[in-house]
């Protein structure tokens, strides 16, 4: 349960994607393998409205294929390979869908859904989404995320006991997500850009009782700051090496 979850939280993001292919069951099961106690995803729809894994609006950086997400069939989507791009190894990995993802990894650790809906953001991904928690029981085993404060609140309506954290964006352009205002949202957790956070903006967003989690940490000198500044998370590319630095954190205090 979100309320259980160790702090700080190390978010696998996109997966272990130091070491597999992002947004893949490879990289989920590495997340999990690598004792991950939470893993971080994109959600986004194809043309007939299905919920698949992927990053990007298009296909392009990390797959064989071209062209935009939502503009091609589920179908489409499977036949690329999504793993020979990070390494040959990896070679026919697929575009999972939120159902795969679920059914694979879902109640096995905690698992952030950012719904990307941002190109088309009157689709009805945060429904669906919101559907595909509640068909599979996993209210309790994930939160959402979405620099779009409508996208959540859609999802909220049909599964209101899932947390929310709400993106911001780096510097001036997050500066309303990050500000006194976003307070009196209901929003569990702020979800800032690693060069925004300070131990201020931890401490103001706690005395509202939010978590802060913030994204993406991969040197280990930051992690040991935002540790003892008390960061509730971090998203990182690669969780075995963040559990190191964090074990080490805890030993050096001790």
């Amino acid at each position: 349960m979100y309320s259980s979850l160790p702090r700080p939280t190390i978010f696998a993001h996109r997966g272990a994607c130091a070491h597999a292919p992002e947004n893949t069951l490879a990289s989920f099961q590495l997340a999990l393998q690598q004792n991950a106690p939470a893993i971080e995803l994109d959600a986004k729809l194809s043309v007939d409205g299905e919920v698949v894994v992927i990053h990007d609006q298009t296909v392009d950086r990390t797959t064989d294929g071209t062209g935009a997400v939502r503009k091609m069939p589920l179908a489409a989507l499977r036949e690329l390979d999504a793993g020979s791009k990070f390494d040959s190894k990896y070679k026919g990995e697929k575009i999972p869908t939120l159902t795969e993802v679920f059914e694979t990894v879902g109640g096995k650790l905690f698992i952030n859904v950012e719904i990307t809906n941002y190109a088309s953001p009157f689709d009805a991904l945060p429904f669906k989404v919101a559907g595909l928690v509640k068909y599979h029981g996993l209210q309790d085993k994930v939160m959402f995320s979405s620099f779009l404060g409508r996208s959540l609140r859609r999802a909220h309506r049909i599964v209101p006991t899932v947390p929310l954290g709400l993106l911001a964006s780096p510097g001036i352009k997050g500066g309303f997500a990050r500000s006194f205002l976003t307070r009196q949202t209901p929003y569990q957790a702020i979800h800032p850009e690693v060069s925004d956070v300070t131990p201020a903006l931890i401490d103001r967003f706690h005395s509202s009782n939010r978590r802060v989690h913030t994204y993406t940490v991969n040197d280990p000198q930051i992690m040991r700051q935002l540790f003892n500044w008390g960061i509730d998370g971090i998203f990182t590319d690669d969780p075995a090496f963040a559990l190191k630095i964090l074990t080490e954190s805890i030993s050096s205090r001790s």
